[in-house]
């Protein structure tokens, strides 16, 4: 299984853009600290990591701001074909402190 749950910051953010057959598409920077137990002993975990939201997560992500806080889920994907570089493919975001959490876009087709 290829599952990512990650709580983290928007970093950066690059234009959105779309894909030929017309996704949009959003390549981000996420943030992400916190302090885990390994063997037994805190870690102080920081790091980054390159992220990408196609379709309607990207236009949803695309109007936050820089530092805007999130919980999403997703897969890791190399960056392309044969590469060691990993990305991470944004499917589900939640935005603590917000009045409505943000889930599942609806399926075309399939009433909510």
């Amino acid at each position: 299984m290829n599952q990512l749950s990650l709580q983290a910051r928007i970093l950066e953010m690059g234009a959105l853009r779309h894909t030929p057959a017309g996704l949009p598409v959003l390549d981000l920077i996420l943030t992400h600290e916190s302090e885990v137990i390994e063997a037994g002993l805190p870690r102080h975990v920081q790091m980054t990591i390159p992220a990408k939201a196609i379709g309607q997560w990207g236009q949803k992500l695309a109007s936050l701001p820089l530092g805007a806080e999130m919980r999403v889920r997703g897969f890791l994907a190399p960056t392309r074909k044969n590469s060691s570089r990993l990305v991470l493919h944004i499917q589900q975001a939640e935005f603590p402190g917000r009045s409505k959490t943000t889930d599942t876009p609806p399926t075309p087709g399939i009433p909510a």
